[in-house]
């Protein structure tokens, strides 16, 4: 599944390529029955924090599972990804939740408050009303980069306040070291351009809707992701520093050696954004497996002439395995 071995064309065997076409809208061309029938929902957690997903559920009476999609820092429930895993994930009879984290998507008018990446309580809460609601059936976790990260936290928050049918947590090219993440970003170009031009944007909007709160002008003019991020943590934070920021979801060392749930890590050591050797440095229970390949970008893992992401397949594969093929759930 997930580890069996990844040998791609030879224009497939560059990190970067991969990286930019893992979230190209040219993926994501043509019918997509998943999204067609997907119905937007508004969770709202116990401290009153509003998150917007969109849920995709079987038209036969019962489905396999459900799964719940967290996608990564400025995309969305509509990046290519995500349409792509929950379609074949659909196609395969899992119900699928695709879930915004705030002002992630056409969310920003639902809370005034602003995203920020340490934020896992409200992510965690409304992954459990999911899993609440879901019961009997199992639930699994799929997150992708800072999505990832945040997967992987809701898995170790249930040690102290467990998610009773949530049965695994994949996650795909997650951030383990947010600090050095943001500075290989800001040392490529292009990637440090594309972030930066949908933050702006996102930011701009979230000003918009709340004059009286933000004034980013400021933090739009920033030229780094590091720059920015220090503006908004000074203005619009507790936190004493960017360092203290990072450090509240850094996920390095031996951070995940008590994950009380099964989990499966996934990267690749062409990464241009997660460094492998954060990975390297791991420690990690007999529970969680680790899959590094050689080649896949940053949520890539590309193959063919269609740029399927090998996850695609092998996730309904690995879900079927876990629960059985034979239980169907109302």
């Amino acid at each position: 599944m997930l580890e069996r071995p990844y040998h791609p064309a030879l224009p497939l065997r560059n990190g970067h390529i991969q990286t930019f076409l893992a979230s190209s809208s040219l993926r994501a061309l043509g019918p997509n029955p998943m999204r067609a029938i997907s119905r937007a929902e508004v969770l709202t957690t116990e401290a009153g924090v509003r998150l917007l997903g969109w849920r995709s559920r079987q038209t036969a009476a019962s489905s396999k599972a459900l799964v719940v999609l967290l996608h990564g820092w400025e995309g969305s429930a509509d990046s290519t990804y995500m349409r792509r895993t929950g379609q074949s994930l659909h196609q395969r009879g899992y119900e699928v939740f695709r879930l915004n984290f705030r002002d992630h998507g056409p969310s920003h008018h639902l809370n005034r408050g602003i995203f920020f990446a340490s934020r896992v309580d409200e992510v965690f809460d409304a992954v459990s009303r999911l899993s609440l609601a879901a019961r009997p059936a199992p639930v699994f976790l799929v997150g992708f980069s800072l999505g990832a990260n945040f997967a992987l936290r809701i898995a170790l928050l249930c040690g102290r306040r467990p998610i009773a049918n949530l049965r695994h947590v994949v996650a795909v090219s997650p951030v383990l070291d947010p600090q050095e993440s943001t500075r290989r970003a800001d040392r490529h170009p292009i990637i440090r351009r594309y972030f930066m031009k949908k933050w702006r944007r996102s930011l701009a909007l979230k000003q918009r809707l709340f004059p009286n709160d933000y004034r980013f002008d400021a933090v739009l003019r920033s030229r780094t992701i590091q720059a920015a991020t220090d503006l908004i943590l000074e203005r619009y934070s507790d936190f004493p520093s960017s360092r203290a920021y990072f450090e509240a979801y850094t996920l390095t060392g031996t951070a995940l050696q008590d994950l009380p749930l099964s989990a499966t890590l996934l990267t690749s050591a062409d990464d241009p954004i997660i460094p492998v050797e954060n990975f390297e440095d791991l420690r990690l229970n007999p529970a969680t497996r680790l899959i590094v390949h050689r080649y896949g970008g940053h949520i890539g893992f590309l193959e063919g002439p269609a740029l399927r992401s090998r996850y695609e397949d092998d996730l309904p594969d690995l879900f079927d395995r876990m629960q059985g093929e034979a239980h169907l759930y109302p």
